[in-house]
């Protein structure tokens, strides 16, 4: 039987989704729960496929894998948790058919980058328009022998919370570091170092080459990947325990973010 399971994880201490020797990955992880559980002995003989890879740091609430399984009874998320290290969780499975490919049959993909401060909105959202569309994203990309630079956003969508700016892309697939350099000529024309032309020019490689700096992984998250009649099951028990951990790692990290700001403002404050 072939299962597909939704993952979600945080990528602050690993070196990426896919495995790698001699590196700690959340596919690493994933292989080796699946393994002691006994739903896979091999990934190649499960015909085991990832939806996609997330560089370093990179975070997701919605990759997607799917593999061959004998035991399918024991594909259950909260099951499967019990094994994995405290930020990588599976919360949705579903049966799928025989030649299920996350890779290849997703209706569209989306990411979402989160940007630490405020800029104009609706210079952001006008100069978001330029990129919708069919376009060369390689002035966007880091080059990828196997991928060519065209690409379909369907959506873009910019808004603010608090003190961030929300960066929504949405495609059927994306070139390899396309979301985070997207942000980061996006933030270019937010803070006025660039401008609307600029960003047209980009996207003619063939007249005008610009490299980019991607914007930090840690900002990155795999927001959602959507297929067809595919009737996911949520396990709900796994969820409360996913949030329950997520809400300590919030409080916790509030308090530290506080605590970074007192000691920078200590630093700068004259009086001190």
């Amino acid at each position: 039987m072939r299962i597909t399971l939704k993952v979600a994880y945080i990528g602050t201490d690993y070196h990426g989704f896919q495995v790698q020797p001699d590196a700690r990955t959340i596919e690493g992880e994933l292989f080796a729960a699946l393994g002691e559980i006994g739903l896979i002995t091999d990934p190649h003989e499960a015909r085991y496929i990832a939806a996609g890879r997330t560089d370093k740091g990179v975070h997701a609430i919605g990759q997607v894998i799917a593999f061959d399984t004998d035991n399918p009874e024991l594909a259950v998320p909260r099951i499967i948790n019990s094994k994995l290290p405290p930020a990588i969780w599976t919360w949705a499975r579903a049966q799928v058919h025989s030649d299920f490919d996350p890779r290849r049959d997703p209706v569209y993909r989306v990411y979402r980058y989160i940007m630490c401060g405020k800029y104009d909105i609706s210079t952001l959202r006008n100069a978001s328009k330029i990129l919708k569309g069919e376009h060369d994203f390689s002035n966007f990309s880091t080059p990828d022998k196997d991928r060519t630079g065209t690409c379909m956003i369907e959506m873009i969508g910019i808004s603010v919370e608090r003190e961030f700016t929300i960066i929504d892309v949405r495609a059927r697939f994306f070139l390899w570091h396309m979301v985070r350099k997207i942000a980061a000529a996006l933030k270019m024309v937010g803070n006025g170092s660039r401008d609307e032309s600029w960003l047209k020019q980009m996207l003619y490689p063939d007249e005008y080459t610009e490299g980019i700096q991607p914007a930090p992984a840690y900002g990155l998250i795999l927001k959602n990947i959507e297929y067809e009649n595919i009737n996911w099951v949520e396990d709900e028990y796994a969820k409360k325990k996913i949030s329950e951990n997520l809400e300590k790692q919030f409080l916790w990290n509030g308090v530290m973010a506080e605590m970074l700001r007192e000691l920078r403002e200590s630093m700068t404050d004259q009086s001190c």
